[in-house]
């Protein structure tokens, strides 16, 4: 049996060397509502026919393999790890290596995402970041669409989840954890432990990620800041989602 430590930092393995487990933990199959509920958002609020999408964040490619079904979608991430089982599922996708803060991509589309990746945001300024990412690379008339998942009024304090997942020679038993060690500042912990046997012979991984946590008021403040028109959708949603569209005109 093999044993990491858990030193303090943002490690992200996920998105690294743990990348192999994406497929095996989260199935493709569990996506396809959330998909159809961004599409459904999309073709409701654009205010133009919606057929280029710019998925900002898209990981592993799971939301995309429904998304593509409905648009021609360009898709930028920052793990390279995450792209190349993205392009191994969606072949008809064009994923690109870059970060949402900073990419511009001289094309203009009819909508522009980001679900949970959002949640890597970690400063009001990173934010403000991603969404002029998003306003910059829409269509006049256009609409995006994220996620306001972990707020401070909605935390839950050290949330435990766990699930199980079999394949080939394999089996996983994988361990969520949240937890914020300081509400004063806009970060919290999500760590999870990976129990991995390969024919028998048991692994223990441990990964730390931090995420952002900003009130649902200052998601809001920080999308109109940019330029957007927003709309709240719940509680048809289980976590928040945030609409805006793209003013057909400059505000005055």
């Amino acid at each position: 049996m093999e044993r990491r430590t858990l030193p303090q930092a943002d490690q992200r393995r996920m998105y690294g060397d743990l990348a192999w487990t994406w497929p095996i933990i989260s199935a493709k199959e569990n996506y396809i509502e959330e998909a159809e509920g961004f599409v459904a958002a999309i073709r409701q609020y654009s205010r133009i026919e919606a057929r280029m999408l710019l998925h900002l964040g898209p990981g592993g490619g799971h939301l995309d393999w429904t998304l593509k079904q409905h648009f021609q979608i360009t898709a930028v991430d920052l793990s390279e790890a995450m792209l190349f089982l993205a392009r191994r599922l969606n072949p008809e996708v064009t994923y690109l290596h870059g970060d949402m803060r900073t990419v511009r991509l001289g094309q203009l589309f009819d909508a522009v995402m980001v679900a949970d990746s959002i949640n890597y945001m970690l400063t009001p300024d990173d934010m403000r970041a991603a969404f002029a990412t998003a306003f910059e690379h829409l269509k006049p008339g256009g609409v995006f669409c994220t996620y306001a998942e972990f707020t401070p009024e909605g935390f839950q304090q050290n949330k435990t989840q766990c699930s199980s997942h079999s394949a080939v020679g394999l089996d996983i038993a994988f361990f969520e954890n949240y937890y914020d060690p300081d509400p004063t500042d806009t970060t919290f912990e999500s760590v999870f432990v990976f129990l991995i046997r390969c024919n028998g012979k048991l692994t223990i991984e441990t990964d730390r990620h931090l995420c952002g946590l900003f009130s649902l008021q200052t998601c809001r403040e920080t999308l109109e800041g940019v330029g957007f028109e927003v709309t709240l959708l719940k509680p048809e949603w289980e976590a928040n989602v945030l609409v805006g569209v793209k003013p057909a005109r400059p505000s005055p």
